[in-house]
């Protein structure tokens, strides 16, 4: 397929090929930002490509990317505040009541289902059930980092596709309901 890149500005204007559809650095920001902000993520960045006409395969491939920065950045990020803090006699006695309560409530379905649990938590596209919610979760409960990744990753590349699915499937289905304006 053939993209064209744009910035809104003639003279900047940068051709990747010749393209069908115009890949404005505008739209690859804001979908970046999308993906990898806590309240959107994947639920709201590939939307927002497909209603600026993105190709469904570009924009499972550069949402699903950023969105996956999540897992590893945000993990070192809580490690790294955690190793701070625990220091304060005040984080850790608060540190420890809270996890070792979380820790108790669902070390049945952590034993049960442990990692492949994570990736179905971030798989499944519904608010609070991203990449930073099953990072957060599994840090919390102690699995570890060298496999949280991979399964918060790989829940990301299902809700990816779901989402996608559901974005392009439901655009193209409701587009009766729309009329084209050429401007």
């Amino acid at each position: 397929m053939n993209y064209r890149c744009s910035n809104n500005n003639a003279d900047l204007t940068k051709q990747f090929h010749s393209g069908d559809f115009i890949l404005d650095n505008h739209i690859l920001v804001i979908s970046a930002l999308l993906s990898l902000l806590p309240v959107s993520e994947l639920r709201g960045a590939i939307p927002y490509m497909a209603a600026n006409n993105i190709p469904p395969l570009f924009a499972y491939i550069y949402c699903v990317a950023f969105n996956s920065l999540v897992g590893p950045v945000f993990y070192i990020f809580i490690s790294t505040l955690h190793k701070i803090f625990i220091r304060f006699d005040w984080y850790k006695s608060i540190f420890e009541h809270f996890i070792s309560k979380a820790r108790m409530k669902i070390k049945d379905k952590v034993d049960k289902y442990g990692y492949l649990g994570i990736m179905l938590f971030v798989a499944v596209p519904l608010p609070i059930t991203g990449a930073y919610t099953g990072t957060i979760g599994a840090w919390v409960l102690g699995m570890q980092k060298r496999k949280t990744i991979p399964a918060v990753i790989a829940g990301v590349a299902i809700a990816g596709i779901i989402v996608t699915l559901i974005s392009y499937l439901g655009l193209e289905t409701f587009s009766f309901l729309t009329k084209k304006v050429n401007l």
